[in-house]
């Protein structure tokens, strides 16, 4: 091991902070990186993985509470991971902050713009600027891309779309405490859906290919139109249509759902004056132009949480000037995320005839929403809403998402009484 490798924790041990975990044996091995610390409110539960990822054997000092963890540590590490769940986010970006460390915070870093403000100012101390870890932004093609985009190669970029279908059980909802819901038990947002949680990187990447002012900008949402949907008993959306007008003039439609089955589908268009891009994340891309020529390309091998810490390491060595995501860079997709909500002011249930459901019984139980992949392509094509054009509204509304998650929060109680009864 190097003796300038970044000195690491990580403030949690299941869940996705396992991946994390993963991430640091391989760059330990490399002599990239040293885990110091980690801990988990239940970390006497976690002797299987403490073996299997040989954390004693290493020296990794484990806790059960955070604070008391950097408190004891602080002078041993460099950087904190944080892959806890959403409404942890900001006390614990703070925490490490605060100690004079330096941050990589799982996407989304919350769903609350408001907290987005006040974490964006207490990063303005951080000595680096915190790594918010939306995976793909990094990947070299897309970098690729996005310079003969902004080069002018393609012609204009009129629209960018997102196709994104990810098949979830009634597991994944029973998975947490969290997963579906709108609110905590203590009162704060959670907001956990397709769009803010599960396929949030891919949105994330729509801003980024319409953010035409520079190789590291995203566009901002003036304008949202947006349907909330559920097939799931939970009180959150599990399908969400949503359009945006954006400031550099370029339209965003996105479709998602988790009430689908089959393989997982998620695909980025980009609609060029002279050419059309298809680009699937960590699988393939092809460029259709106009005349007729087809560029095709498989996209390489790519660990998002490695790279991004490597990105984030060469931050604290001088070698690059910025993380792929800031939590500056976090707005626009936080913004969109609010405005979807505040536009569509309800969760609408899919009606029971256009559920396709898996038996009583069925280990992981899956649905399907009737013809999802279609409704999904008639909405990217043509603009067609599978439940009315909702409203259009904009940044000025930002401040309502509490008032009309509230309200939401009230109307999904009777079927969710019903629906355990």
């Amino acid at each position: 091991m190097h003796p300038s490798s970044p000195r690491v924790a990580i403030i949690g041990m299941g869940g996705y902070a396992v991946r994390h975990h993963e991430a640091l044996l391989q760059l330990e091995g490399s002599g990239e990186a040293r885990l110091v610390c980690a801990c988990d409110p239940a970390s006497d539960s976690f002797a299987e993985m403490r073996t299997r990822l040989r954390l004693d054997a290493r020296g990794v000092a484990v806790h059960s509470d955070y604070r008391a963890m950097l408190d004891q540590h602080v002078g041993e590490l460099d950087v904190v991971i944080i892959p806890t769940p959403i409404p942890l986010h900001a006390a614990m970006h703070r925490e490490v902050v605060t100690r004079g460390l330096v941050a990589y915070l799982e996407k989304p870093p919350t769903l609350d713009p408001v907290e987005l403000e006040q974490m964006i100012a207490c990063d303005a101390t951080a000595r680096v600027p915190t790594l918010v870890g939306f995976n793909f932004i990094a990947e070299p093609l897309r970098q690729t891309l996005k310079r003969r985009l902004l080069a002018g190669e393609f012609g204009a970029l009129r629209s960018v779309q997102l196709l994104g279908l990810w098949a979830r059980s009634s597991a994944y909802y029973g998975r947490n405490g969290w997963a579906g819901r709108l609110v905590g038990d203590d009162g704060r947002l959670i907001l956990d859906s397709c769009l803010g949680n599960g396929l949030s990187h891919h949105v994330h990447n729509l801003l980024h290919w319409a953010g035409v002012d520079a190789q590291d900008s995203w566009a901002t949402p003036v304008r949202v139109r947006a349907s909330l949907l559920r097939a799931h008993e939970i009180e959150g959306p599990d399908t969400v249509f949503a359009e945006t007008e954006t400031d550099t003039g370029i339209p965003l439609r996105i479709a998602l759902s988790h009430a689908c089955r089959g393989p997982e589908i998620h695909c980025e268009t980009l609609v060029c004056e002279r050419a059309e891009i298809s680009y699937v994340t960590q699988s393939d891309a092809s460029i259709r132009w106009r005349d007729g020529r087809v560029e095709r390309f498989t996209l390489g091998p790519y660990d998002a949480q490695i790279e991004n810490l490597r990105a984030l390491f060469a931050c604290l060595r001088g070698e690059r000037s910025r993380p792929p995501t800031t939590l500056a860079d976090s707005i626009p997709f936080v913004h969109l995320h609010t405005l979807a909500y505040v536009s569509a002011q309800q969760i609408q249930n899919w009606d029971e005839a256009s559920i396709n459901r898996d038996p009583e019984g069925t280990p992981a139980r899956y649905l399907k929403v009737v013809d999802i992949g279609a409704l999904a392509e008639r909405f990217l094509v043509h603009g067609e809403w599978p439940r009315g054009r909702p409203r259009a509204v904009g940044p000025e509304a930002l401040g309502t998402l509490p008032a009309i998650v509230e309200d939401m929060v009230a109307a999904s109680a009777p079927a969710l009484r019903l629906a355990s009864a």
